[in-house]
């Protein structure tokens, strides 16, 4: 048999392991037409039906799921062989792929990566912003940033500044008129933001913990939300409860605008961790970034 270029191999990999031409053809940097055409040419020239196709999906057909699964340790090696080979370079190349959550994305890495970007030119960092908790593993993925109690317990992670909390803000003078809360169940009758899940849309409950003791309650208000800043915005304007980062609110505390209640039932929590799979090595350029993180 004829042999193929790995490429097509390789781009077929990514398309059965994503199910899906448009996430594919991202993670490899081509258009999704391409990679129709290439994978079409691929099973012209293999005689066999790899993918099966229809106007919203695809997926591999039987005779695909069994060279995914030769493909795939493969591919693995290769990608490993590639890695080590990377380490004699001075300086690390390569792309490392994230994933995080908006908050994350919109703090740490705002505050850290342009640093990183410009210390490292031969590193490309694609992110991938999310809300869900993403598979790292099956998602194609070299590390994820999350909140340090949010991290698999089989993960290698990496604790990136200090602990962090969760507050209850209002205006002054809308605790004023409401009372100020002793307990978190004196919350469910004023109006609160809500935030909802945009994975599943379900309603978040706000947790609290005091003494060893978690408490989750159900908020109610006129805003049901996945925006923190949006909340925010309705919060300093006077008419609601929100929660929010306390690093999101500390100047509106500083200044009077805000003021925040059941300080006592919001203790701090692991702050921001990157974590990855356990490896026999860990590739230079996320090295890189771990190293830059942790300065």
């Amino acid at each position: 048999m004829a042999r193929h270029p790995l490429n097509d191999l390789a781009a077929f990999a990514a398309v059965a392991r994503s199910r899906s031409f448009t996430a594919a053809a991202a993670e490899l940097g081509v258009s999704p037409s391409a990679l129709s055409h290439a994978m079409r040419g691929l099973e012209g020239r293999l005689g066999v039906r790899l993918l099966a196709r229809s106007t919203r999906s695809v997926a591999p057909t039987e005779a695909g799921l069994a060279l995914l699964d030769r493909l795939a340790p493969a591919l693995a090696q290769i990608d490993a062989g590639l890695e080590d080979l990377a380490a004699w370079r001075d300086e690390p190349e390569g792309t490392v792929r994230l994933t995080t959550f908006h908050w994350i994305a919109s703090t740490f890495l705002a505050r850290r990566l342009p640093g990183f970007l410009a210390a490292h030119p031969g590193v490309t960092v694609q992110v991938t912003v999310d809300d869900g908790f993403q598979d790292i593993v099956a998602g194609g993925f070299d590390a994820g940033l999350r909140f340090g109690e949010d991290v698999e317990k089989d993960m290698i992670a990496v604790r990136f500044g200090p602990p962090l909390r969760h507050l209850i803000v209002a205006r002054p003078a809308f605790w004023d008129r409401h009372g100020r809360p002793a307990h978190p169940r004196e919350l469910r009758d004023l109006p609160c933001v809500t935030y909802h899940n945009l994975s599943d849309g379900s309603l978040a409950p706000w947790e609290f913990t005091r003494e060893g003791r978690t408490l989750r309650h159900r908020v109610k208000g006129a805003l049901i939300c996945n925006s923190a800043d949006l909340g925010l915005a309705v919060a300093r304007a006077g008419n609601h409860a929100s929660l929010h980062m306390e690093e999101d609110v500390a100047e509106d505390l500083a200044s009077g605008t805000l003021e925040a209640v059941l300080q006592d039932w919001s203790p701090p929590f692991a702050g921001v961790c990157l974590f990855h799979p356990s490896r026999r090595q860990t590739p230079p350029a996320l090295r890189a970034l771990i190293d830059y993180m942790k300065v």
